[in-house]
């Protein structure tokens, strides 16, 4: 039977809940607390159930702990608006069957029981062990940034080379780190090296170490950062940036699990995992001949995409916060705090330095701002100006995002009704730009825009074309 428990306080979200089920051909059973469930599991047992955390009584991570030791197979989806890395670490490690966060959209929650039910009818349901693992600083309610906890939270069991994409500045390292604190090998070493901070006449020894005399000034042995690294996390920034010999020797050890020092004679096994990080295209290297195909597809066992700034501008308030407490307590001076109007120009910033950026500004506020309270006029001047839609991003490509730059500064601005001057702005360049390709013919034009000739001409009158 497709049946659904449904456990929340809140009436109004298992109101809709049920009816979006009810639509998908679930039966729906639906509880206001814990206590509730574990009573009626004593008798009964639904295909799915889905629980919010913070309730009356027991809250729903204490819920999952009893159902996964209760009912191992039953699939839990665990609701909560903290949308955080320790929330959905902490779900799966608990046995989460998966994580929502709200507020989510009505059709993922359908699919996502819809896929916790065929676990449930084959019986395939893997489980998740507790742990104890140090939770990492990462602040995120973006959707991009949760599924990036959400892989976090799946690969807690695993030891799967991880290929981390994003660009300079978005938390790649802070990320890598997260992966080994909730993976089994989080007692072990975590070392970090990033490619393009060394020479390349000296990354094979510093992966791989030396004997003594190697090479004039190799004095004594070294052990490279693979035996460092020895039963815990290797994590190779900038991995593109990798020579390609040193590339064929990491590919041996990835397959053997064994590597010689530079100038030795003797064999050193090691047991590491590898997570890599980039913030280049390595298929466009690989087809240049920059980075092989064959190690490319041992590192790219899982892929995790972390967005720039500029895509999770929600959160921006909270890692403010976060980075001018923490720079507070680093000089040891009082916390300073952004008006609504600051922060405000802060969101509407394009951030080309992404998070690295933002911390760094966060940094200079705490100096510089000369109050406690930071004022649209206490922040870098950068950060003050604005984006213009002709703007070089917007020529080269990333216009959608230059426009919804401006959109965003028009609107806290307090502009209203700006539809009819985007629509002219939009029209007026369409219709330009259609008849310079064209050479000026109307008709040709026109088909081009996806317009019909009249319409065409009655626009050329409307913008005044001459």
């Amino acid at each position: 039977m497709k049946n659904v428990w449904l456990v929340d306080d809140d009436a109004s979200i298992r109101f809709v809940l049920e009816k979006a089920l009810a639509r998908a051909d679930f039966q729906t059973e639906s509880f206001s607390n814990g206590q509730d469930v574990l009573t009626a599991l004593t008798y009964d047992q639904p295909a799915v159930l889905i629980s919010d955390v913070r309730m009356p009584g027991i809250d729903g991570m204490a819920l999952l702990e009893e159902i996964a030791e209760q009912h191992p197979n039953l699939p839990v989806i665990i609701m909560t608006a903290h949308s955080d890395l320790d929330s959905a670490v902490n779900a799966f490690q608990k046995g989460a069957f998966e994580y929502l966060a709200k507020p989510f959209d009505l059709d993922e929650a359908v699919s996502l029981v819809e896929r916790a039910y065929q676990a449930s009818s084959q019986n395939n349901k893997a489980r998740r062990p507790s742990s104890n693992a140090k939770q990492p600083d990462i602040i995120g309610e973006a959707p991009a940034m949760q599924e990036v906890f959400r892989a976090i939270g799946k690969l807690s069991v695993s030891s799967m080379s991880v290929l981390i994409n994003g660009e300079s500045g978005t938390g790649k390292e802070l990320v890598a780190g997260a992966l080994h604190n909730h993976s089994p090998r989080k007692e072990q070493p975590f070392i970090a090296l990033n490619m393009a901070a060394i020479p390349k006449d000296l990354v094979e020894s510093e992966l791989f170490g030396h004997e003594k005399g190697a090479f004039t000034g190799a004095d004594s042995i070294r052990r490279g950062r693979f035996e460092q690294a020895n039963g815990g996390t290797l994590f190779l920034d900038e991995i593109g940036d990798m020579p390609l010999d040193v590339q064929t020797r990491l590919l041996r050890v990835l397959a053997d699990g064994e590597f010689y020092r530079v100038g030795g004679h003797h064999s050193v096994k090691v047991d590491v995992r590898i997570i890599a990080a980039t913030h280049q295209d390595l298929e466009r290297l690989v087809e240049q001949g920059e980075f092989r195909e064959d190690l490319f597809h041992r590192l790219n066992v899982v892929r995790l995409k972390l967005p720039p700034l500029r895509e999770r501008r929600e959160d921006i308030a909270k890692l403010s916060e976060n980075f001018l407490a923490r720079s507070a307590k680093e000089l040891k001076v009082p916390s300073k705090v952004l008006t609504q109007e600051a922060l405000n120009v802060m969101q509407a910033f394009h951030w080309p330095g992404n998070v690295r950026q933002l911390e760094n500004s966060c940094r200079w506020l705490t100096v510089m701002a000369p109050g406690d309270v930071i004022n649209v006029a206490d922040l870098p001047e950068e950060l003050n100006q604005p984006v213009q839609l002709s703007s070089t991003d917007a020529i080269e490509g990333d216009w959608l995002d230059a426009f919804q730059h401006w959109l965003e500064q028009e609107l806290h601005q307090g502009k209203e009704d700006i539809w009819p001057q985007v629509q002219a702005q939009l029209e007026t360049r369409l219709i330009k730009t259609a008849l310079a390709v064209c050479h000026g013919h109307k008709q040709e034009a026109a088909l081009k825009i996806g317009w019909g000739r009249n319409t065409l001409t009655r626009k050329l009158k409307e913008r005044n074309f001459t």
